[in-house]
């Protein structure tokens, strides 16, 4: 009974975190189908925000945003259209949002199943052994996608920027630096850096253990 507790209660984490993602999908394709548009001169209102460790204010006001960092610098970056910036995150940052949630959501079901097997003492079976060899390679693949969205996402924000903000920084107006060139996120430039990259290698690596209890397991059932 003591050792099937821990499997079960996995399970119904799981179970939880899985349909949390599914909600969450749902309310992420809601937005994107409505497509909702924000009203000329309705962003009011001010925030605290932190950007690179260093505390900041927001202000929205009408269509211009106002944000202060580093208020012993000086530092301040004026947005004249908000509600252009609205649309540029909602549009790459929200299908960004969507495909972690729904990896995360098909990872936690992969568990689920996982832990479900574990409970009924099918450990070492070709199941539990795929399922393991499929939240790897999954965590490998998603690492890449996912570096490349991100990359994308910050490049379009980035580059929008560059037309519509000015950058002040101890009362000297300067151009808000538009990107190079588009760079894929990760770990030093790299989605191998990235810790699902290297969860994803480690999980494969935990697959060959299974594999080889299962080998193990069907050798002694030959035996017996």
């Amino acid at each position: 009974m003591a050792t099937s507790f821990l499997p079960r209660a996995l399970q119904w984490v799981f179970r939880f975190f899985t349909i949390l993602m599914g909600i969450a999908a749902f309310a992420i394709i809601l937005v994107l189908i409505v497509d909702p548009k924000l009203p000329y001169g309705m962003m009011q209102g001010s925030f605290d925000v932190h950007f690179l460790g260093q505390p900041g204010v927001i202000l929205l006001k009408g269509t211009t945003l106002w944000a202060q960092y580093l208020s012993g610098a000086g530092v301040h970056v004026r947005i004249t259209d908000a509600n252009g910036l609205f649309e540029v995150i909602k549009h790459t940052g929200l299908p960004l949002a969507l495909l972690s949630v729904v990896y995360f959501g098909i990872l936690f079901e992969l568990l689920r199943r996982l832990f479900k097997a574990v409970q009924h003492g099918q450990s070492f079976t070709q199941t539990s052994f795929r399922l393991v060899q499929t939240i790897g390679f999954s965590l490998l693949i998603f690492s890449v996608v996912s570096a490349v969205a991100e990359g994308w996402f910050q490049y379009t924000v980035f580059t929008y920027l560059a037309h519509h903000a000015q950058l002040t920084i101890s009362g000297t107006d300067l151009q808000f630096p538009a990107p190079n060139n588009f760079e894929i996120q990760g770990g030093n430039g790299s989605p191998f850096g990235s810790p699902y990259f290297f969860t994803g290698l480690l999980v494969l690596a935990l697959s060959e253990v299974f594999r080889q209890g299962l080998k193990l397991k069907n050798e002694n059932d030959l035996t017996i």
